[in-house]
């Protein structure tokens, strides 16, 4: 269950008219912050931005499924369930305690690895491949932009001294 003040900020992005993407990054941060606490792991990163993903729908974040052929059926009809289940639609059902006890003994039997800073930037730099180069020259350009003076005065040092070396 996330917490109230990230479901708050997220219906704020979203009224502020962030993407619902941008929106659903606070609930993939607190399920690193899960992970890192030793609250239960997961098998890969991709599974962890998975759960956080999956928190955000439920949570009304009005994020649509993945398409079709992207990720696996069961995947694709999880994604599909809690979007509805946030958008108020779609069944109303207790959950079954059994289930989620079993689902949440099998997450803490995962390993602790895919919230470290090394694995989220694996993924980062794996998923920013998928995208094409134009796509990757925008969202640079958009960074750079909204970045703020100090914060880029401290990445062109930091670029500086590792051209050095």
């Amino acid at each position: 269950m996330p917490r109230k003040e990230i479901v708050d900020r997220a219906k704020r992005d979203l009224a502020n008219g962030k993407s619902p993407s941008t929106a659903a990054g606070g609930f993939v941060r607190e399920e690193m912050d899960h992970i890192r606490q030793g609250k239960h792991g997961a098998r890969s990163t991709k599974q962890a931005i998975a759960i956080g993903l999956s928190e955000a729908r439920r949570a009304g974040v009005p994020l649509k499924p993945p398409r079709r052929g992207q990720v696996s059926k069961r995947t694709q009809r999880s994604a599909e369930l809690a979007y509805e289940k946030g958008q108020g639609r779609g069944s109303s059902r207790p959950p079954s305690p059994r289930r989620a006890r079993a689902a949440e003994r099998a997450l803490e039997r995962e390993g602790r690895d895919a919230a470290s800073p090394r694995a989220l930037a694996t993924q980062a730099r794996r998923a920013a491949k998928q995208r094409g180069a134009a796509d990757r020259s925008r969202a640079a350009k958009q960074a750079a932009r909204t970045k703020g003076s100090r914060a880029r005065s401290r990445a062109a040092k930091k670029a500086a001294s590792t051209r050095r070396r």
